[in-house]
């Protein structure tokens, strides 16, 4: 078994949990790593919008209010799984199709690493983005993600001679990591995702993994053969 990464912690069922939602359920708890999926406004086409809903309003009928914390875990994990396969098909504008987008959406990414944030992992696609990533203290997921996705949809529009289009749907997926384990799977889930949607190897598309896990032995080639 490989050492912990450095800064990294479970989730600790005796620590403090805040719980908000919108469509999605985000958890949040102080020192948590997180494995995060944000995509483009445009990545899933009006049929997969109205099968998401569908499937929202089925479930929903089958977990009645109160619902708790496993109904949600379970709603997380059946719909990101669902929507991360549809976003494979490779729907949208797919902006980062261009290799100069996504440099610019790496280096946002990479901004404020070992500053406000550890970004540990991400997988860069043609119309979305997976990343762990775990906030510092006194830092918000949310404002973390709000700022990278800002940040680079800016630069891109302005690539393109474009200003105030949307290009990111607002909400993101994200899960805290349970363990060790559970980081593991995310790791290896994040560089195998190129080859899963049928990237060519050539392609814009990039992996990349933070420096220090490496160093410690976290990194995609670890841990491909078990997942």
């Amino acid at each position: 078994m490989l050492p912990t990464p450095e800064g990294f912690q479970g989730f600790d069922p005796l620590k403090p949990v805040t719980v908000t939602h919108r469509h999605l359920p985000h958890w949040r708890q102080d020192g948590a790593t997180y494995a995060v999926t944000f995509r483009q406004a445009d990545s899933l086409p009006q049929s997969r919008l109205e099968e998401l809903r569908i499937l929202r309003r089925n479930w929903e009928d089958r977990h009645p209010e109160p619902r708790g914390e496993a109904d949600w875990e379970e709603y997380a994990r059946t719909f990101t799984r669902r929507v991360d396969g549809w976003l494979d098909e490779g729907s949208g504008s797919c902006v980062f199709h261009d290799r100069a987008n996504v440099e610019i959406l790496a280096a946002a990414l990479r901004k404020f690493h070992g500053n406000r944030y550890h970004t540990g992992a991400y997988a860069i696609m043609p119309n979305h983005c997976h990343v762990v990533i775990r906030p510092y203290p006194n830092e918000d997921l949310g404002r973390l993600l709000k700022g990278i996705k800002g940040s680079a949809s800016r630069e891109i529009q302005r690539r393109a001679g474009a200003t105030g289009g949307l290009l990111w749907e607002q909400e993101s997926y994200d899960r805290i990591i349970r363990d060790e384990e559970h980081l593991a799977h995310a790791i290896a889930y994040t560089g195998a995702n190129p080859k899963k949607a049928g990237l060519e190897t050539d392609g814009a598309w990039r992996c990349w993994v933070a420096e220090d896990w490496v160093q410690a032995g976290w990194h995609f080639d670890a841990f491909h053969e078990r997942w």
